[in-house]
């Protein structure tokens, strides 16, 4: 499919978005609607998840609400009974939070805090969600390049790793079903998460992208999108870098960039 045929490349189709009430996951839900699927718009804060459903309704398109904590197996299976009948065909696990400290310096209660939101919500997902793909499917985890790489931040890289591991194995156990899953790797994204901490980290860090800038939702959502769609229709256990070329070798990009600096 090529520009107008992925327009409305989702019609008939239901799509399951996590941590939609805000950030990449609001821009993703939004996206995926506007191309005609029937998004099921959840958040931990019910209101948020409300207001994107409400924008998406607004704009002409199909949203259903629900309140989800994506920690908890029960609201998982409340989410599957508010669905019902209807076949799925897609999840994107987008919910997470960050938490930049490293190990003797995070709390075990953090720690638990953190594997609980970024990684056992994606394992509680593909397990609720995965069955009632009852056609074939697509599942999208979000990581990180926590996920790609050593990283400083003990539960937030642990649980990013952890989210493309767990991806592998999705891959293996539903292949079977027609369910294809995959990792998206993105790297600083301008989003409510990534601005939470001090703008010094995302100044600095921004130095080791080759392309300058930080990524807009938007690219990120256009690879969920892709994955989600026929069109990534043998692509199943893999990852997909969103990240400027951070991870391609941004530390000798810093370097080469700060030696011409000084020579100029």
């Amino acid at each position: 499919m090529h520009g107008s045929d992925t327009q409305r490349e989702f019609d008939g189709s239901t799509v399951v978005v996590t941590g939609a009430g805000s950030g990449m996951g609001r821009v993703e839900a939004r996206l995926l609607a506007a191309r005609g699927a029937t998004v099921w718009v959840t958040d931990v804060d019910g209101d948020a998840a409300t207001a994107v459903a409400d924008e998406i309704g607004h704009a002409g398109a199909d949203a259903r609400v629900a309140r989800l904590d994506v920690t908890s197996a029960q609201s998982w299976n409340d989410l599957a009974d508010a669905i019902g009948g209807d076949p799925v065909v897609g999840l994107v696990n987008n919910a997470g939070v960050s938490h930049r400290y490293g190990i003797l310096d995070t709390t075990l209660e953090d720690w638990e805090r953190v594997l609980a939101v970024n990684l056992s919500s994606v394992f509680l997902g593909m397990k609720t969600v995965a069955p009632l793909m009852t056609g074939g499917g697509s599942i999208v985890n979000i990581s990180s390049i926590a996920g790609m790489l050593g990283y400083f931040a003990a539960g937030y890289g642990a649980t990013k790793w952890g989210v493309r591991g767990l991806s592998k194995v999705g891959a293996l156990e539903f292949a079977e079903r027609g369910v294809r899953v995959n990792s998206v790797h993105p790297g600083l994204v301008d989003t409510p998460l990534l601005n939470s901490g001090s703008d010094v980290f995302v100044d600095e860090s921004l130095r080791a992208v080759p392309a300058g800038r930080v990524a807009s939702s938007e690219e990120v959502a256009e690879v969920v999108a892709f994955l989600l769609s026929p069109r990534s229709g043998y692509v199943s256990g893999t990852e997909i870098v969103v990240d400027g070329g951070l991870t391609s070798g941004g530390i000798y990009h810093r370097i080469t960039s700060d030696l011409a600096s000084a020579r100029s």
